[in-house]
């Protein structure tokens, strides 16, 4: 066996058959490896448990933040639960699968690499990446509708009991400033959260409009404030490294079957051998 790892992968989307093939064949190189699992796994719980069970079966510590698939709720889903109360119901269920969610302790990595807390967080987006010619959340809703660039959060991402999802998004980010202040200044830190904390990564987006749904200005300082070696994100399906103020981005997706068997066609590689991306010791 070799060095343990920190390891991350995001957006499984199980549902599909091809990506469950995949899920089922991940496996630790240690028996010291960590995982980091950053959202978008699946839309009914039973799924996600499936998944984060699994992994938790093989890896020595799974973490766990949502993504917005997550917290989804379908007609045809059996827990229809919805906003905070489905968030908290997927809490529990990670816990009693011993999986770390944004509401546990903030574990610390003491591994090759050196320290590091990591740091799983929960921020949901507030419409302030907003489109080029705007200057409002209001403004850059219109402008997406226009284009026909409609996130679905918009028709099942519900926020009850808050007014919406940028006022659920203004609560997570508070909660998260104080977890976050709490961390021992002298460990750095892993950032981890399924929507980029930065707006640079949405700038490679196909349709530049959905990065409406995809952020919160407010966390742009935070990968320095906290003093982070690494970030840790999904949802783009865009899986690559970046750098900004000498930290490392990680975008860890997996995505649909069409968009990574794109990348193996173009690339020569096959998605499972380089699926889980490794956070430290940093590569």
């Amino acid at each position: 066996m070799t060095t343990p790892r920190l390891l991350a992968v995001s957006d499984l989307h199980v549902p599909y058959p091809d990506n469950r093939s995949i899920v089922e064949g991940l496996q630790p190189t240690s028996d010291g490896d960590w995982l980091i699992v950053a959202g978008d796994i699946a839309e009914q719980v039973g799924e996600v448990e499936w998944a984060l069970a699994l992994l938790r079966e093989r890896f020595a510590r799974v973490i766990w933040v949502p993504g917005n698939h997550e917290l989804w709720t379908r007609g045809k889903d059996p827990v229809q639960l919805r906003g905070e109360e489905r968030y908290r119901l997927l809490v529990e269920r990670c816990r009693a699968l011993d999986v770390l969610t944004p509401e546990d302790p903030f574990p610390v990595w003491d591994g090759a690499g050196g320290r590091a807390t990591v740091a799983p967080l929960f921020t949901l987006y507030d419409y302030s990446f907003l489109p080029a010619g705007t200057a409002t959340s209001e403004e850059g809703l219109a402008a997406a509708y226009a284009a026909g660039v409609v996130c679905t959060d918009e028709h099942l991402l519900h926020p009850d009991p808050f007014p919406d999802r940028a006022a659920w998004c203004a609560a997570r980010l508070v909660e998260s400033e104080r977890r976050l202040a709490e961390c021992d200044p002298e460990i750095p830190t892993v950032l981890v959260n399924h929507w980029p904390l930065t707006r640079l990564p949405t700038q490679v987006l196909r349709y530049p409009e959905f990065a409406l749904w995809c952020g919160s200005e407010r966390t742009a300082d935070w990968h320095v404030r906290y003093r982070a070696t690494a970030v840790v994100y999904g949802h783009l399906h865009i899986p690559r490294v970046t750098w900004e103020d000498g930290v490392r981005f990680v975008e860890a997706s997996l995505g649909y079957p069409r968009e990574w068997r794109a990348r193996d066609e173009r690339n020569g590689t096959v998605v499972s051998d380089q699926l889980l991306r490794q956070v430290l010791p940093t590569p």
